[in-house]
């Protein structure tokens, strides 16, 4: 089995490192594309032994299992570039956000009669493999298809099927889910070092505060409004921090965070099917669309859009 990633941003480097250091697939058989040499996440494929290339062709021709790993509105014209090259071996999984299986079996079904299509949410941590993953299986992708892609994600963290009606709302919660405890921890860490604790000592207890509090949902049957109460002494300390955090909007704000990023992923999916690209887009894809013949001049050969300024996005 080989694996390919048509993007090379920060979700294929963390799933690449995530499967060389579960073992389930040497760096020699993965295989990632991107026109944007430059980005620091290629240096670490670079590093990991992954094999890199500008080509999104070559990194199909080379793969079994395809990640699509790029931005929802490019998606649309790397399945113009790439659906005359899919097979009967290929397996096509986006990671794309609000993307539907619907809308890529179209595109591909176009040079391909039975593409064989899933969709996943996952997040960073795959990198330390704890991830958090859901996937659904498109029309045409088979119970095997379903068991190499679960055998793949859960040996980088949690994997489990859902309908894919379920993917937006797994994508504002875990998907997303990261940045919202990253932004928590930080905020932790700056009350402790206000309150006199050496910067890189508050970061490791609050770090190490969260990391137990998870892993003692995960392993208790206990509410997680339970394990709360049982931190809190009456008239004690916490208590009374609780209560300023409740007057803040504590709650409120992480559940409007979640829906926030649901509805934002709804309409990115609406962007995809405008396939609409901006020119800082274009750079982040190698794309036959936006090569074209130089005969004007009688130049021979390609000119390529990509060499065209715009402003770098995060994958």
């Amino acid at each position: 089995m080989s694996v390919g990633f048509i993007g090379a941003g920060q979700l294929a480097y963390a799933l690449a490192r995530g499967f060389t250091a579960a073992g389930v697939i040497a760096t020699h058989k993965i295989t990632a594309s991107s026109p944007d040499t430059g980005l620091p996440t290629v240096t670490g494929l670079r590093k990991l032994g992954v094999n890199f290339t500008t080509s999104n062709k070559e990194t199909v021709k080379n793969s079994d299992v395809l990640f699509l790993a790029v931005k929802p509105h490019i998606i649309p014209f790397v399945l113009d570039e790439i659906g005359p090259d899919i097979e009967n071996r290929h397996l096509v999984v986006s990671c794309a956000a609000g993307v539907t299986i619907q809308s890529i079996e179209k595109k591909l079904s176009l040079c391909h009669p039975a593409p064989k299509v899933m969709r996943c949410m996952t997040n960073t941590p795959v990198v330390v493999r704890e991830g958090a993953t859901v996937y659904a299986t498109g029309t045409h992708a088979k119970v095997e298809d379903s068991m190499l892609l679960e055998q793949l994600m859960a040996s980088v963290g949690f994997c489990i099927e859902v309908e894919e009606d379920l993917i937006d709302a797994v994508t504002g919660l875990s998907g997303s889910g990261p940045a919202y405890a990253f932004t928590a921890l930080d905020a932790l860490a700056d009350g402790g070092v206000k309150m006199g604790l050496p910067r890189r000592l508050a970061l490791r207890l609050g770090a190490q505060a969260l990391l137990g509090a998870a892993k003692m949902v995960l392993d208790s049957e206990q509410h997680p409004g339970q394990l709360k109460d049982n931190v809190c002494s009456p008239g004690g300390a916490t208590i009374h921090a609780l209560h300023v955090m409740e007057s803040g909007g504590f709650r409120s704000l992480l559940i409007n965070a979640v829906e926030t990023s649901c509805i934002r992923t709804r309409e990115l999916q609406c962007l995809a099917d405008q396939e609409k690209i901006s020119p800082a887009a274009i750079k982040k894809t190698t794309l036959d669309k936006v090569l074209q013949e130089s005969t004007s001049f009688g130049v021979k050969g390609r000119i390529s859009l990509l060499n065209s300024k715009g402003t770098n996005s995060k994958n």
